[in-house]
């Protein structure tokens, strides 16, 4: 993948091409039959690339953004619990590097499903456990 950016830096704009990794599939959602409806996914895994505070920061957006829509909100909810799984490192150390990132994502999934428990009730309450159950 690349992306095209402008290098504003110098006397004159510069267009420069970045070429991203090849960023990883999400699985687990082919794996329980769920059709993705946002690019959470990708955008946690380049965020991924970039480290904890980038990580935080695409989960304060996306959660001050979308937290009212349902179907994303739990879209939200699955892909935190499953980057959490993603990361996790049963045979390393608790603070490896991995199993950090692992607890910060499953941090973030407990903020998602604590505000579906407090908020969500009906069709929206239904929804969100049926899907993330």
């Amino acid at each position: 993948m690349e992306i095209h950016v402008i290098d504003m830096t110098g006397d004159q704009p510069k267009e420069t091409t970045i070429k991203m990794p090849k960023l990883p599939e999400w699985s687990m959602a082919r794996e329980i039959g769920y059709e993705p409806k946002t690019t959470f996914w990708n955008d946690f895994c380049i965020a991924d690339l970039y480290g904890p505070e980038a990580i935080i920061d695409t989960f304060r957006r996306a959660f001050r953004e979308w937290y009212k829509n349902i179907e994303y909100l739990t879209e939200l909810a699955l892909v935190l619990n499953h980057k959490g799984t993603f990361f996790y490192r049963e045979e390393e150390p608790e603070n490896s590097p991995l199993n950090m990132i692992s607890r910060l994502y499953f941090m973030m999934w407990e903020q998602v499903d604590n505000y579906a428990h407090d908020h969500l009730d009906g069709e929206e309450y239904e929804y969100y456990f049926r899907i993330t159950d």
